[in-house]
């Protein structure tokens, strides 16, 4: 089973605030930013998720705009992953309103499937009022592309011996994996459904692309043999922002690089990782993305290590146009006990520690900006 929340952000902004229904709610909000969703209303205005708002605005000008709540996101996902979990031990969640549940061999407990789809999705409209679509089949691939067949709340199944004629009219870009320039590529090779890959041969796919090309040829076949993985460590977190007018100002630039970092920084001690690898990325006026990445001898939790680190990133850019985004994040995480070493920074590690866990437990007991580091607090 494949579930997808119908235009997650916007349905939960619909569902507590009922004046809202009916109406084009696009969340994303601020001018030089992107769409994170948008309802159905505003869909039919062509507004997607990824487009610029200002695009957004120009083709739904009524459209009501409002800023990303992602802490009431996640409280509405949670209620929705533990519903899952009632059904099925083995629940992958792939994203903030997405998840995967092996049903394989429930239906005992559960009686058919088609029953068990239908108590799943009247369970979350009762508990968050919002609407889901579902895709059943032989596995996450195929159920993937089955929950999008007729959204918003729908119901696709898919049986084993449907797979073969599903696929002959498939369009190659409903494949998972599959994006823009890849798309492309198949083109020019007149790959237009994906029943058309099985036209040449699998080693010519993975000569030509390697390991994707062969993992495409087994999915042209309706074959994907990943499992269903109840939870896997993140592999990076990172945190963004878009400024409202394009900056080169170094004391501006400073302040948001400390504010993701207190973000991501709060994360990773909240999930016990500790990181190796500081990343800064950057995106200038002209719309060029510059990524700089740095990895430390040792691991690190603290907020002071990530901003520094990340600070000798940016200086060393030696930026020469104005700055549209700035993101920090962080990479090769790890969990578990490391190896202590004989430093002479290490009392002053200690004290950064200690620092940083006080004002985590002061962040989580209080809302807002109760204690805030010094350079901070003009942004208050």
């Amino acid at each position: 089973m494949h579930l997808d929340m119908d235009a997650f952000y916007a349905a939960v902004e619909q569902s507590d605030n009922p004046e809202l229904g009916g109406k084009p709610v696009i969340v994303g909000g601020a001018m030089r930013g992107v769409v994170c969703a948008a309802s159905y209303e505003a869909r039919r205005y062509g507004v997607h998720s990824g487009m610029p708002v200002f695009q957004a605005r120009k083709l739904c000008p009524q459209g009501v705009f409002l800023p990303v709540r992602m802490n009431r996101y996640r409280e509405v996902s949670c209620v929705v992953m533990e519903i899952l979990r009632g059904i099925s031990p083995l629940v992958e969640q792939v994203s903030i309103d997405e998840a995967f549940a092996d049903i394989s061999g429930t239906e005992r407990l559960h009686g058919p499937v088609y029953a068990l789809v239908h108590r799943v999705k009247a369970a979350i409209r009762e508990a968050t009022s919002l609407t889901c679509s579902v895709g059943i089949a032989p596995n996450k691939f195929l159920a993937k592309i089955a929950s999008d067949f007729k959204k918003p709340d729908g119901l696709t199944i898919l049986e084993e011996e449907q797979v073969k004629e599903f696929l002959k009219l498939l369009p190659v870009g409903k494949i998972p994996g599959v994006g823009k320039k890849s798309g492309e590529e198949l083109r020019k090779l007149g790959i237009i459904f994906a029943s058309d890959i099985l036209k040449f041969p699998a080693q010519l796919w993975e000569n030509k692309f390697g390991k994707w090309g062969a993992a495409l040829y087994a999915k042209a076949q309706g074959i994907d043999n990943s499992a269903v993985e109840p939870y896997s460590d993140p592999k990076s977190i990172s945190a963004e922002h878009t400024f409202a007018q394009d900056t080169c100002n170094m004391a501006e630039l400073e302040k948001m690089l400390l504010s993701q970092a207190e973000e991501v920084g709060r994360e990773i001690r909240k999930l016990g990782f500790k990181a190796r690898t500081v990343i800064l990325k950057i995106k200038l006026s002209d719309f060029k993305t510059i990524t700089r990445s740095r990895t430390l001898p040792e691991p690190f939790d603290t907020t002071d290590v990530l901003f520094k680190t990340g600070h000798k990133l940016l200086v060393d850019l030696k930026l020469t146009r104005k700055v549209r985004l700035i993101g920090t994040g962080v990479a090769n995480l790890s969990s578990g006990p490391c190896q202590m070493t004989i430093s002479s920074s290490r009392q002053k590690t200690d004290r950064q520690e200690r620092l940083d866990r006080a004002l985590d437990r002061i962040h989580s007991r209080f809302s807002g900006n109760m204690v805030v580091r010094g350079r901070m607090i003009d942004e208050v």
